[in-house]
């Protein structure tokens, strides 16, 4: 009779930005690890992300009703903490996955399940890696998360399609009112959405105008080198033709020497450029030349907390990948991502495919040059067909006293094992 393999508990964390729908994938996870208690025991969270495993804050999921863990599906932000914090190599820091291995073995865990984007991904990959040189082997599951949907592989990343829903009905919506006041007043709205690199939620912003709504919409993009004369035309032209104009701008867009316009001159964790803002820069900009009057706006947490619009193919997708990283390690599989398949457009189709992490980390997905416009300021037909499927459905949470009902849950804590602190630095 063959041995069953020992039972391992499994380990979860939540990293970088927070989106409206990255809970759905921890209820994918937490959820179909309990029905599968003959391979995995508890699921274990780290508090605060990675963090949470370096300094053994982990959080006993087990303690949670079913009723709680469902109702992640419908909450926003990170349920049991995020961090922006990217462990360094290890020949740089060996002593961070040495501490890992060392929480690991301590609370018997032998699946980890990285929810996050492309650094989370290279993350995942170097514990795949390096685990079984230090002596503690563990299964490592990327769980694809990002707004800015710039993962390779996979159609598109869970998060983007809620986040896109947002930018695309605030556009609309404040089109709408712009159009109102321009005789007399505003002229030009200019909303500042997310995307470093990648311009893809700044081109949702392109479905605000439809055949049955036509709306002047001006997008700038990091994929195309900021040119102010062309810019300042078309806004004008815009202005002529309707009386307004709304102008979605990508907090990544670059001038000519590549600096982003918005530089504050300071880094993030990652190393990334802090960004402080390209609003205002596009608004003054417009003043400056053209004299129209303005209102800018930052969708900031806004447009990745916004579960109350949440799109349900978004919501359905980021579940499924929950689901599947856990099938996954069941089936014996290790450094690899669940990814979203489309198999069609029209009518839209999708199925759970696989990628290996190795051709994840650290790469990023631009918008294609077919996605943009030949003049560089809107979108073309093509990457319509693209959004519109994944901003589709409505999802909505269950609402009290007007208010969204959102679940808060006990994070209770796991009992320390080891006597030996870490400090992150």
């Amino acid at each position: 009779m063959a041995k069953k393999p020992a039972k391992k508990n499994a380990f979860y964390a939540q990293s970088g930005g927070v989106t409206a729908v990255i809970n759905a994938s921890a209820a994918g996870v937490i959820e179909t690890a309990r029905q599968h208690k003959d391979r995995i025991g508890k699921v274990y969270a780290g508090r605060n992300g990675i963090i949470g495993a370096l300094t053994e804050d982990l959080i006993d999921t087990s303690k949670e009703s079913a009723r709680a863990i469902a109702a992640l599906r419908h909450t926003p932000s990170g349920a049991f903490g995020s961090c922006r914090y990217k462990l360094k190599g290890l020949d740089e820091n060996r002593q961070e996955y040495e501490r890992l291995m060392e929480v690991f073995e301590a609370h018997n865990i032998g699946y980890f399940f990285y929810n996050g984007g492309g650094d989370s991904a290279d993350t995942c990959l170097k514990i795949s890696q390096l685990s079984k040189k230090l002596g503690f082997p563990i299964q490592a599951i990327h769980i694809p998360k990002t707004v800015d949907n710039d993962l390779p592989i996979t159609d598109n990343c869970p998060g983007f399609g809620s986040v896109a829903k947002y930018i695309a009905i605030s556009t609309r919506e404040a089109s709408f009112d712009v159009a109102s006041m321009c005789k007399t007043s505003t002229k030009v709205f200019v909303i500042e959405v997310m995307g470093r690199h990648a311009g893809w939620i700044a081109a949702a912003g392109g479905l605000a105008a439809s055949e049955n709504c036509d709306l002047p919409i001006v997008i700038l993009f990091p994929e195309v080198t900021f040119n102010q004369a062309k810019f300042l035309a078309l806004v004008k032209k815009k202005v002529q033709e309707y009386g307004y104009v709304s102008i979605v701008v990508s907090e990544g867009v670059r001038d000519r020497s590549g600096k982003f316009l918005a530089d504050a001159g300071t880094t993030d964790a990652f190393g990334h450029a802090q960004l402080g803002g390209v609003a205002p820069v596009i608004a003054n900009l417009v003043r400056d030349k053209l004299g129209y009057k303005y209102h800018w706006a930052v969708a900031d947490y806004l447009q990745r907390a916004a579960r109350h619009i949440a799109s349900k193919n978004d919501v359905e997708q980021a579940y499924a990948m929950g689901k599947a990283g856990v099938e996954m390690a069941i089936a014996g599989k290790n450094s690899v991502m669940p990814a979203i398949v489309r198999t069609s457009s029209k009518p839209y189709r999708w199925k759970v495919g696989e990628a290996q992490l190795s051709r994840v980390a650290n790469k990023e997905k631009m918008m294609p040059k077919s996605f943009i416009s030949r003049d560089g300021f809107g979108i073309t037909a093509k990457c319509r067909e693209y959004l519109e499927p994944l901003i589709q459905g409505e999802d909505y949470p269950p609402y009290k006293k007007g208010m969204p009902q959102y679940v808060m849950l006990k994070n209770a804590p796991v009992k320390q094992k080891l006597s030996r602190k870490f400090i992150v630095k």
